[in-house]
């Protein structure tokens, strides 16, 4: 039986030192987080002078922009989801994907970032979205959802809701209307699936949800003064992390379905997920000689990424219905066990197993 579904408030807190270098490296030795930061700042680096050229640009037009099947002219729900593969083919998973949305009652704007799309793609999508738009790959999906804002704005003034979404996971493995309406129940605010504590209380945006006028309307603003760079580390620490800040101190509720806490309390209390933690970080590797308080409070010490060292928990004990893709693809973290993922995909799941792995074919095919 899966954890009942609830929305945690994000704490405005300092991440702190160790947080923060946690955050650059979660297997744990300063030699690693050492590592990780110059390459870091040799990424920032090299994408400064290309930030500044992009900036010089007044405005950067779509590659190719094309009205969908439904216009949707008085929509006051939307969705921004933006979609990348190595191949440009926009697989059975993402078209799955947009018609659950859909489900929800929100006017679909599909942005993809892929040179090139199979002109049956295209119309496939047209089908599905409201509006169907090619730009650059560049800014990944902040800096798409900075570039469409205008057009946005322009189609639909005055929205009630705007959902960010991107095709960065696998599913949904398990039914998505729960979780969205978990965070329809919120009332108006900034919602989010998962909580994490490295560089701080934020939202991973992988699907974020804002709820109210004015919440949006904070939303938009954020998203269309955003600096976007080439940097993957700078547009993380620009957007993902900052917006959970940005919108708390204008007011606005910001909460996750799946808090960290919980999940973290969920991951002590079973003993083999303890073991699965143990081998994914040396901090971890006497958490089985811990009592379980201790034991949560060491992983709020040092934080782990939720999306990736606490996958199996929020699949099996919470119903996540999303696994991040990059998990299964490259496992960053050289994390044990990610390899038997296919085990907790059930049988009746809302995209099959089948489908899943076509999607990871096309993301990297060449």
């Amino acid at each position: 039986m899966t954890e009942p579904l609830r929305l945690t408030d994000l704490r405005d807190a300092s991440p702190g030192l160790r947080r923060v270098a946690h955050g650059y490296a979660t297997s744990g030795t300063w030699k690693r987080v050492a590592t990780r930061a110059t390459s870091v700042g040799q990424e920032v680096l090299a994408a400064l002078p290309k930030d500044a050229i992009r900036a010089s640009r007044l405005s950067v037009a779509p590659l190719r922009m094309q009205d969908g099947i439904d216009l949707a002219p008085d929509a006051t729900r939307i969705a921004l989801y933006v979609h990348y593969s190595a191949t440009g083919q926009v697989s059975e998973m993402v078209r799955c994907q947009l018609g659950l949305l859909r489900q929800f009652g929100v006017a679909i704007v599909f942005i993809t970032m892929s040179e090139n799309i199979p002109e049956a793609d295209w119309r496939a999508v047209r089908q599905l979205c409201a509006l169907v738009v090619q730009r650059e790959n560049f800014g990944r999906d902040f800096g798409a959802w900075h570039d469409l804002m205008p057009e946005v704005r322009r189609r639909w003034p005055q929205p009630q809701e705007l959902m960010l979404a991107n095709d960065s996971v696998l599913g949904p493995i398990y039914p998505l209307a729960p979780v969205i309406e978990a965070m329809r129940s919120g009332g108006e605010g900034l919602f989010g699936l998962t909580e994490s504590l490295q560089g701080g209380p934020h939202l991973q945006s992988y699907l974020l949800l804002a709820r109210g006028a004015a919440v949006v309307r904070d939303l938009m603003d954020f998203l269309q003064n955003l600096r976007v760079s080439h940097s993957k580390w700078l547009l993380v620490q620009r957007g993902e992390i900052r917006l959970a800040r940005w919108m708390r101190r204008r007011g606005h509720r910001v909460a996750a379905v799946f808090g960290y806490d919980r999940l973290a309390e969920a991951a002590v209390a079973d003993p083999a997920e303890r073991r699965r933690l143990m081998g994914s970080s040396t901090k971890l590797r006497d958490l089985d000689r811990l009592p379980a308080e201790e034991a949560s409070a060491l992983l709020h010490e040092w934080p782990l990424n939720p999306t990736q060292h606490l996958w199996h928990v929020l699949a099996t004990k919470f119903g996540d219905p999303f696994v991040k893709t990059e998990l299964v693809l490259r496992n960053p973290g050289r994390l044990p066990g990610v390899e038997t993922w296919p085990a907790v995909v059930p049988a009746d799941s809302p995209c099959p197993l089948p489908m899943l792995q076509a999607h990871l074919r096309t993301m990297t095919a060449g």
